[in-house]
């Protein structure tokens, strides 16, 4: 039997002659980046044709064994090798459930740390004397709305101190006890309190009712109220101070008891459901930060400088006037007003009128004589008067400024 080489041997001949050709081709043949074959030996940046046959040949086997591998691990560690699994899961759960209550724990400092800056915040603005306190409870019964705090008469703490907070009021202290105080909130249907509208300037009583919601009683019907409106606090009760926030105006709904009266019902500004941290007033006499003080400083010791210098302003004012002469007799006697139109200033004194030691006639000019009378005058002889021509010119320049000065009250009437 001939062998299968002997047999085949042209034919297999011409495969190997094949073979080698195409193995020749594929090693001077490039693959370019465009696809496109290339024998140009110059460009190297093309990959062999040997080579991408090969790579074609050899990748779809290795992909397959790779992904054996990768399968082969995942089963035995995820469903083989589990020996630790369980217990791992529980100390993993044990500390999910740790960090959440500690997450919780922290949001809750966290909110905690904001509303007790917002206290401070307010504490240090407030004008009055206020000590926080934090709630400890309530009556649990729905009939009574009233809390505990943590404050008591060691703290200073006494009966009928308001209770806020920095959104508005919140009640009044009903029973003090060393260490707590029992609260009274404004919603309980045996508190009261003095508020006044905003807007409208309306007073009433403030009070809770049935259900737990603050009203204003004893208001007359009035169609100014509108829903909106602002509450505050009237200061009339002696507990709380004037102008807290109350809260506003939901609606208006008429007295059922009283015909002509209304009841305002009211949304509180404080959280009466979700109290925490409250202030309670202590004393109601101002309390001043240093730098409100420092400003007050400041303030009076600018108006005492000013003072000072009105003070300074006036002393050399009275000075200048001392030193200038007065236009005015200071002895005349004030005769009226003056309008405001009218000229002020008085007119200048009169000359001084001279005296005549020796008079040659005294007639009704002179001053001190007694002049005769009118018959007296008419009766005179003219001769006498002919006698006598010299005394007329000496007499004649006396008269004229004496008629001018201050004529003869006898004789105002007549002509010189």
């Amino acid at each position: 039997m001939e062998s299968f080489f002997t047999r085949y041997r042209n034919l297999l001949v011409l495969l190997a002659v094949l073979l080698a050709q195409i193995i020749g081709l594929a090693v001077q043949v490039r693959r370019t980046d465009s696809g496109r074959n290339t024998l140009d030996a110059k460009d190297p940046s093309g990959v062999r044709l040997i080579r991408l046959w090969a790579d074609a040949v050899v990748t779809p086997p290795e992909q397959i064994f790779h992904a054996a591998k990768l399968g082969a691990v995942a089963l035995w560690q995820n469903y083989i090798d589990l020996r630790h699994a369980r217990e791992q899961n529980q100390e993993l759960q044990k500390t999910v459930d740790r960090l959440r209550l500690e997450q919780a724990s922290l949001l809750e400092d966290a909110r905690q740390g904001e509303r007790l800056q917002a206290l401070l915040n307010f504490q240090q603005r407030y004008i009055y004397k206020t000590l926080a306190a934090q709630a400890i409870g309530s009556s649990g019964s729905e009939s009574s709305r009233v809390f505990y705090i943590d404050k008591g008469s060691s703290e200073g703490i006494e009966r009928d101190m308001a209770v806020i907070t920095p959104e508005g009021i919140v009640g009044k202290v009903r029973e003090v006890f060393p260490r707590s105080s029992q609260v009274l909130a404004i919603n309980d249907q045996t508190s009261g309190a003095g508020v006044i509208l905003e807007t409208t300037r309306i007073r009433g009583i403030l009070r809770g009712d049935a259900a737990g919601r603050p009203q204003i009683v004893g208001i007359l019907a009035d169609q100014r109220i509108q829903p909106g409106e602002k509450v505050l606090t009237a200061g009339g009760d002696l507990v709380f101070p004037r102008g807290l926030p109350v809260g506003e105006v939901v609606r208006v709904r008429p007295d059922p008891d009283r015909d002509s009266f209304i009841d305002v019902i009211v949304k509180p500004a404080a959280h009466l459901d979700r109290l925490d941290e409250v202030l309670v007033i202590t004393s109601t006499e101002p309390q001043f930060s240093a730098e409100q003080q420092q400003d007050q400083a400041t303030s009076e010791v600018l108006k005492g400088a000013e003072a000072a210098a009105i003070k300074e302003q006036r002393k050399a004012s009275q000075i200048m006037a001392e030193r200038l002469p007065g236009l005015t007799d200071p002895n005349a006697p004030v005769t009226g007003t003056v309008s405001p139109g009218q000229n002020q200033a008085a007119p200048p004194p009169a000359p001084p009128v001279p005296k005549l030691l020796h008079p040659l006639r005294p007639d009704r000019f002179t001053p001190g004589a007694n002049p005769q009378p009118a018959q007296e005058q008419e009766t005179t002889p003219p001769a006498r008067q002919e006698n006598k021509p010299e005394t007329k010119p000496e007499s004649k320049p006396d008269s004229k400024p004496l008629q001018q000065a201050s004529p003869s009250p006898a004789h105002a009437g007549r002509n010189p």
